[in-house]
């Protein structure tokens, strides 16, 4: 089965990825899901990546490609049997990556989110901001109002209107919200500690090179709970961990991944007041996840093209 992008945003909504994200977080805590970390590759002017995960529990195995430029991104899922030699279906990927990518900060804001949480901010107004918005909606209802920064006044106003949010002043006041989001492309922390709320959730789910930070040291320090996807990953790819690890601030036994807490393994939030912090970098088990998600839809659904 072949699956373009249009066919992707007909199959899945925000509520359907939230739903696939969780439960894919569920084997892994089980321990059939087995996934390698990210590889880049560099090219003349951008850098080719490719993940791959087998999840033995769904019967599937698949590898996201995708390759990155200044001026755009394509992404590709190949999608394998886990039990025979077969190549079950190829998906563009880049509504798909930013779906799995808007559920897992919504899983994170539906178990680590204080109770009656009802403002959300988000510090960036790209492609991937839509979903996280949307996601993080499906999976907390009691979301009232969402404030949203970006340094570009023009791209603010239209993601506002987009996602029917309100323009923020600065990344403090986007800051001030009970779930905080930063999903941006920026190489230096935009959010500071000190603007943070008592009991609010940090969802840290743009920088992931290893160089880039979106976060300061006292975020991390005023942190009650630490958490990321996957901890390997998160050591080669999350400066937001890794810079405070070197610094003292933070150390890795103190990080934790979300599926512990997902399968009731760790408690998370210990009260309303605590700190939380989800460093999100994508894992390949939740493409393969969305992506068998999607072909069932489809074939129920009669799109995509077989082959």
């Amino acid at each position: 089965m072949y699956l373009t992008e249009s066919d992707v945003q007909a199959l899945l909504s925000p509520a359907d990825a939230v739903v696939v994200i969780e439960a894919c977080f569920g084997r892994i805590a089980r321990g059939g899901v087995h996934q390698a970390p990210r590889r880049r590759l560099e090219l003349e002017e951008g850098r080719l990546a490719d993940m791959a995960a087998s999840d033995l529990e769904l019967g599937y195995a698949g590898v996201k490609a995708y390759v990155g430029f200044g001026d755009g991104a394509a992404f590709v899922v190949s999608l394998f049997s886990a039990q025979r030699p077969e190549l079950v279906a190829v998906i563009e990927a880049d509504w798909l990556g930013r779906l799995r990518t808007g559920a897992a900060s919504a899983v994170a804001a539906k178990y680590l989110a204080r109770s009656g949480a009802s403002s959300l901010g988000v510090l960036g107004c790209g492609g991937q901001a839509e979903t996280q918005v949307a996601c993080i909606r499906a999976a907390v209802p009691g979301i009232e109002r969402v404030v949203a920064y970006c340094r570009t006044a023009r791209n603010l106003s239209a993601f506002c209107e987009r996602v029917g949010a309100e323009p923020a002043e600065s990344h403090r006041e986007a800051a001030a919200a009970d779930i905080v989001v930063t999903i941006t492309t920026s190489r230096d922390p935009v959010v500071r500690g000190e603007w943070l709320q008592p009991g609010v959730l940090v969802c840290a789910a743009g920088a992931n090179n290893g160089r880039s930070r979106e976060l300061d040291n006292v975020v991390l320090e005023r942190a009650s709970f630490v958490c990321c996807d996957w901890v390997p990953q998160a050591r080669v790819e999350s400066a937001d961990l890794i810079e405070p690890v070197q610094t003292g601030v933070l150390d890795w036994l103190e990080v934790h991944e979300l599926h512990e807490v997902v399968s009731g393994e760790l408690p998370g939030r210990q009260s309303d007041e605590d700190v939380i912090v989800f460093k999100s970098n994508g894992l390949a088990a939740w493409d393969v996840a969305i992506a068998v998600a999607t072909v069932e839809r489809a074939r129920e659904r009669g799109l995509g093209a077989e082959r």
